[in-house]
């Protein structure tokens, strides 16, 4: 499995998200909310590392409640990249870090349909919907406007580290990337 916890000599219990977002059939693989479940039940605080590139919805929602939900406090550290339903999960933290050179990456909930007109105009009405949802945990965590966010995710933005930072995506850089920050700060004074 791609993923481990680390259960670290305090009570920090880390878990680096490292794969797809959801049962993935070819690899056998991806984190599933059941797994995080099964990893947080009876935990502390948490420090989670991400690197994913999304997938499942569904399962991304579920993985993001769960984190809400966790009594302890959730540290989030994206260590390359959090996109798509992976970026939800980054969005559970209380404090949201990420690599000076790490993304993240927000748009519109993708999905096949198949079926005739009524179909379609349903699963439109459905993914707006979905769509929805996503504005709700966006929102919360950036502090920005629905239809600000709306317009990221129409856009399909890909947020720089710092750039993360400055729209709310992150609280700051990885503690490396803010030394280094700090250090040519300085030096410009």
């Amino acid at each position: 499995r791609a993923s481990r916890v680390i259960a670290a000599a305090t009570d920090v219990t880390e878990i680096n998200i490292y794969d797809v977002i959801g049962y993935d059939w070819w690899t056998d693989g991806g984190i599933t909310a059941s797994w995080v479940a099964d990893q947080i039940r009876g935990k502390g605080d948490l420090v989670i590392n991400i690197n994913s590139p999304g997938g499942d919805f569904f399962e991304g929602v579920a993985i993001y409640n769960l984190l809400r939900g966790h009594a302890g406090t959730k540290t989030v550290n994206i260590v390359g990249l959090a996109a798509s339903a992976a970026s939800l999960i980054a969005a559970a933290g209380d404090e949201v870090r990420i690599a000076a050179a790490g993304y993240v990456m927000i748009h519109n909930v993708w999905g096949l349909v198949v079926g005739d007109k009524n179909d379609m105009s349903a699963a439109a009405k459905d993914f707006e919907k979905f769509d929805q949802g996503c504005r709700v945990i966006y929102t919360g965590q950036s502090g920005k406007t629905d239809e600000e966010v709306a317009k990221l995710m129409d856009e399909e933005t890909w947020f720089l580290g710092q750039e993360a930072v400055d729209n709310g995506f992150a609280n700051g850089l990885l503690p490396a990337d803010a030394v280094e920050d700090s250090e040519t700060e300085a030096r410009a004074q």
